[in-house]
């Protein structure tokens, strides 16, 4: 009786301990599902934004990546960015800006952790973020916007172990 009695209550904090110190390389399935996933999520931002109603964009981008994981969602916030930035230079003030500088806030957030293999995605995210025709500026109403989204994607984008960020 006594052994599992101290079963019950070891297992739960040795499955949280497993949990959060955990090197899990998967990406969540939702994460694998296209840039439409995305933006749809990025309606809820600049509140918590959830891929397929539970994963943070942030854990999209999981600590040792397989390649093609990589690739995939790499491809998919790519297109997403590309379109909400299009979205974003029609109307600058508008929700595109905010929900796209979430995106970047969210995987630059997700992707600290990674020991800089999302580094080059990074980068290109930020490039088709960021992307005006003939290099004109994206002028302040969008880049307050997409700081404003920024910001509140790099704070919620990602779970913490012991530090939930909502």
């Amino acid at each position: 009786m006594r052994f599992s009695l101290a079963l019950l209550l070891v297992c739960p904090i040795a499955a949280f301990l497993v949990g959060c110190g955990s090197q899990d390389d998967s990406t969540p399935v939702a994460c694998l599902e296209g840039p439409g996933a995305y933006l749809a999520a990025l309606d809820d931002a600049p509140a918590a934004v959830r891929v397929g109603g539970q994963t943070p964009i942030g854990e999209c981008l999981a600590e040792n990546q397989p390649g093609g994981e990589l690739a995939t969602v790499g491809a998919a916030l790519i297109e997403a960015a590309t379109e909400l930035n299009a979205e974003a230079r029609a109307e600058p003030a508008g929700l595109a800006a905010l929900r796209l500088g979430y995106l970047v806030g969210a995987a630059q957030r997700g992707a600290e952790r990674s020991a800089g293999i999302h580094a080059d995605l990074l980068r290109r995210l930020t490039v088709a973020a960021r992307y005006a025709p003939g290099d004109q500026p994206l002028g302040p109403a969008f880049m307050r916007a997409y700081r404003q989204g920024f910001a509140a994607g790099h704070s919620r984008g990602s779970i913490r172990c012991g530090n939930e960020r909502t």
